[in-house]
């Protein structure tokens, strides 16, 4: 008996805080806010099966030629008044425009295969009417693809499998990867678009047209709006869509309970595919130049007896931040 299937997997990791850096989705992101913005992340995904994905990551980006010389509740904290409130959305202007600069280093593992890849990005910053900006970004850089086959388990098989080839050694290829962006912002809501891997490719670890792995774009769209509960407490629901040809379309929802710019509880849910599932997380930020993000998600169904769910956390540090922001100032 001989059966045949089309096997579907995404080539971009997963990452269910992006609320909190939608930078490392979309380049048009890069200097969008008064400091400085370098997190770092780590993600230990269905923890308990061998050779589940792990994901980290490093991303810096900042403004050039911002001017932003307000001293309202843009800039510091006013005693007895929430910095993040209804009196800050009133005030709001879109800046001046300007440009950004960034980079990322992303290491994803999953089973005897490793990528890494080094990005850099560019954004430009321009304002439509005086409370609202659009902004266009692009980012270039190069991935890596590692096949340890000694970590290859054959069983009973023999070592001989055609898009590997018989080494038993690391093998490594790079591919350049280029990507865009573009991101509308106001006050209280966000939207964007983006796509990387704009240059399909293939890559092969043997000399046979037959045989590789095709990377093929990812499309990513965000929206989010913030609504006030209160004078102290906002809400702000967002969505993302992702898709890569020729899986379905995976959506995710989001919904991030912010007390001022002091803490934050959230949950989401990705629908659509085998990694559908709930999350929750929280986060707090310490102080006007550090702050930490939690999640925790539940594994789907089809691994909940064998994995204990999902780990996240991003920790972030806000440099050269002389307007004292104690949280991001663009509401996610």
């Amino acid at each position: 008996m001989i059966a045949a299937g089309v096997a579907q997997a995404q080539q971009k990791p997963i990452y269910t805080q992006y609320i909190l850096n939608n930078y490392i989705l979309n380049p048009a992101i890069t200097g969008i806010e008064n400091y400085t913005d370098l997190k770092f992340s780590y993600r230990n995904q269905w923890v308990g099966i061998d050779g589940a994905p792990v994901t980290s990551y490093m991303s810096i980006h900042g403004p050039i030629g911002k001017k932003d010389y307000r001293t309202s509740a843009t800039s510091f904290q006013i005693p007895g008044e929430n910095p993040r409130g209804r009196s800050y959305m009133e005030e709001y202007t879109a800046p001046e425009p300007h440009h950004g600069i960034g980079g990322t280093i992303v290491s994803d593992k999953t089973g005897y295969m490793n990528r890494w890849g080094a990005y850099l990005t560019y954004a430009y910053h321009k304002g439509l009417t005086p409370r609202t900006t659009l902004s266009g970004g692009f980012m270039l850089g190069m991935t890596s693809v590692n096949i340890d086959a000694s970590k290859i388990n054959w069983g009973n098989t023999p070592q001989d499998d055609p898009a590997v080839g018989y080494a038993s050694g690391e093998i490594s290829k790079i591919k350049p990867e280029i990507g865009a962006g573009l991101w509308l912002y106001g006050a209280d809501y966000f939207a964007g678009i983006s796509v990387m891997n704009i240059v399909p490719a293939k890559m092969r670890f043997i000399n046979d047209n037959k045989y590789g792995a095709s990377f093929l774009p990812h499309y990513f769209i965000t929206a989010g709006y913030k609504v006030f509960l209160g004078d102290d407490l906002s809400l702000t629901p967002s969505i993302m869509l992702q898709y890569v040809q020729p899986a379905p379309m995976q959506p995710m929802v989001n919904a991030k309970l912010q007390y001022r710019d002091l803490a934050w509880i959230g949950s989401s849910f990705r629908f659509g595919d085998q990694l559908s599932g709930f999350a929750a997380m929280a986060g707090m930020n310490i102080s006007n130049t550090f702050n930490i993000g939690y999640a925790y998600d539940v594994a789907p169904s089809a691994l909940n007896q064998y994995s204990r769910n999902t780990h996240e956390i991003i920790i972030g540090f806000l440099i050269g931040n002389r307007f004292d922001d104690s949280c991001p100032r663009q509401n996610w």
